[in-house]
């Protein structure tokens, strides 16, 4: 026999009505008329959305700028009133809106943390309990002890979403928060949704597509405040983009020449003297310890580190561990993934000897080492990880996993916009 899922958010004919005043004093007028006469205009930033979310699931909400994505939060969330309809939601939402909301800019990391808790119904020996794991989410070092004041945009969300990470949510609320802070953070955040999408819920704004693939089940489209598609977040994606692309086609086309139009403008990649990648050491990891990765490194064909890649290098990966224990089979693998974490591509040393066993005495180093072409990557920030195991491709241990223990840039000129491109040999474009 089943069963309906058990609905975590229901909002039915949600609006949202603002008053917009000319001048200051038509503000009194309006008190003193009594609304016999108006003097106002009525902006309506949302009309007439309803929608339904289960537990468990994620809904990601797509737009413009000023489509209403952030209203419609708000009032999720309890800090805007509707103009009409209903909103009900089922256990604790937790919130992650506009940079720095919640926060008291002279107040210190520590204290904006336990009142941010209790905002979110933590008492004080609650938050004490939690506020070591508060902390370590955030790595933000000494600066907890500083007024927040003092905080870049990156810290800010940095000590923002440690919280709501922390404060046993039901419900998710996130505005945007992955388009700011570096790499890093972004997958540490990426790990943290996915874990918490198996037992909660997550209402996810943002203007990457691909961010939303990655991580919603359904997805929302809002245009001038109205609902444009709902659905499975491939299928409303998909609408999006095809309507986006449309209007800009039609909007560039008469200031495009011929050869021009139609072909979206890659976006200028500013060309930073970039330092090359270094093997972080103490990056998130796991494992039984049974041995330790001490080194990685990517390197060119002439041996020197590769700072920054644009597609077709060829790349050799380095990754040396040391056995804590005896390895009867070793096995040495890696995955490069993009700043949201999806896995782009990935190899381990299974196929090259799984008819000979590679072992390892305890306190002895070994090494893998992987040469490939790179492919072309969208412009952005990459990360690679690397892990070693004992055992074979489908029964392992895990000896010891390190997530980002490399930091790459791509700074690829291509107008390719797959997550992953291939090296073109050579295009030739000809009449016949």
């Amino acid at each position: 026999m089943s069963s309906e899922p058990e609905t975590a958010l229901r909002v039915e004919g949600l609006s949202k009505c603002y008053q917009l005043y000319a001048r200051p004093q038509d503000r009194l007028k309006q008190a003193l008329f009594r609304g016999k006469r108006t003097f106002y205009k009525e902006f309506w930033a949302l009309r007439d959305i309803s929608l339904q979310v289960a537990k468990g699931t994620t809904l990601g909400i797509i737009g413009r700028n000023g489509s209403g994505k952030s209203t419609l939060l708000q009032l999720i969330c309890g800090t805007l009133s509707p103009s009409t309809g209903s909103i009900h939601t089922q256990g604790r939402v937790a919130a992650l809106l506009e940079l720095g909301a919640g926060f008291h800019p002279d107040f210190t990391g520590r204290e904006n943390v336990y009142a941010n808790a209790r905002l979110h119904g933590l008492t004080t020996a609650e938050t004490d309990a939690r506020f070591n794991a508060i902390e370590e989410f955030a790595d933000i070092g000494e600066f907890i002890n500083r007024p927040v004041k003092t905080y870049s945009s990156g810290m800010y969300v940095r000590l923002a979403f440690a919280v709501i990470a922390n404060v046993d949510a039901d419900i998710l609320v996130i505005d945007e928060a992955l388009a700011v802070g570096d790499v890093f953070f972004t997958q540490k955040c990426m790990r943290f949704l996915r874990r918490f999408r198996e037992h909660g819920t997550i209402i996810f704004v943002s203007h990457d597509t691909a961010a939303v693939l990655a991580l919603c089940h359904d997805a929302l489209w809002l245009d001038e405040g109205r609902a444009c598609a709902s659905g499975s977040a491939k299928d409303v994606v998909e609408r999006y983009l095809a309507a986006f692309h449309e209007d800009s086609r039609t909007r560039n086309s008469a200031s495009r020449t011929p050869t021009e139009e139609g072909r979206s403008e890659p976006s200028q990649i500013e060309a930073t003297t970039l330092g090359p990648p270094t093997f972080n050491p103490v990056a998130q990891s796991f494992g039984s310890m049974g041995a330790t990765i001490t080194h990685v490194s990517l390197t060119d064909h002439t041996g020197a580190a590769l700072q920054q890649v644009r597609g077709g290098e060829l790349a050799t990966l380095t990754v040396i561990a040391r056995a804590n224990i005896s390895i009867t089979r070793a096995l040495v693998g890696f995955f490069l993934r993009d700043r949201l974490g999806q896995d782009l591509f990935g190899e381990n040393t299974h196929q090259k000897y799984a008819h000979t066993a590679i072992s390892v005495a305890a306190g002895k180093c070994f090494s893998a080492i992987f040469q490939f072409r790179m492919p072309v990557l969208r412009a952005g920030d990459y990360t690679i990880s690397v892990a070693v195991t004992e055992g074979t491709q489908e029964e392992h241990t895990i000896l010891h996993w390190i997530h980002d223990a490399l930091a790459i840039k791509s700074l690829t000129p291509s107008y390719s916009t797959g997550l992953v491109g291939i090296p073109m040999s050579s295009i030739v474009l000809s009449s016949l």
